[in-house]
């Protein structure tokens, strides 16, 4: 983390399953993801890299923007969850001093859900959390 600060990440069963064949699969390594160095994590432009390679006009930044407008648009959640989620500080010295917990239980749902949208995008059926209608 940027802020040197610990953030618990609640992972849905799909993410799990990434990361369990991914750990099968790097077994000389102690990174999930280990980087093109033996001894080293993936860099923080591997992503970015990718996606210029494959052409895809996106930025990774982007992934997580992407993330955030489900959560406001799509979902009734509390956007201080979608916020937490996404690690960011809390800029109100006033709110900080009060909020003490991670919602760590209502970002295992968010999580879920968006594993869900994301696995069945397109699917009538799949409805994340509460949704909105117009």
């Amino acid at each position: 983390m940027k802020a040197g600060k610990e953030h618990r990440v609640p992972l849905s069963a799909p993410a799990l399953q990434i990361i369990k064949a991914m750990m099968a699969e790097n077994t000389g390594s102690a990174f999930v993801f280990p980087g093109v160095n033996p001894g080293e994590p993936l860099s923080d432009r591997a992503l970015h890299k990718a996606l210029r390679r494959m052409g895809v006009e996106v930025t990774v930044h982007g992934f997580r923007s992407s993330f955030k407008d489900w959560c406001s648009e799509c979902t009734s959640v509390a956007n201080e969850v979608s916020e937490m989620a996404l690690a960011h500080r809390i800029e109100s010295g006033v709110e900080k001093a009060y909020r003490r917990g991670d919602l760590f239980e209502k970002r295992r749902e968010l999580m879920n859900a968006w594993a869900r949208f994301c696995t069945n995008a397109g699917d009538a059926d799949v409805v994340p959390l509460r949704v909105k209608r117009i």
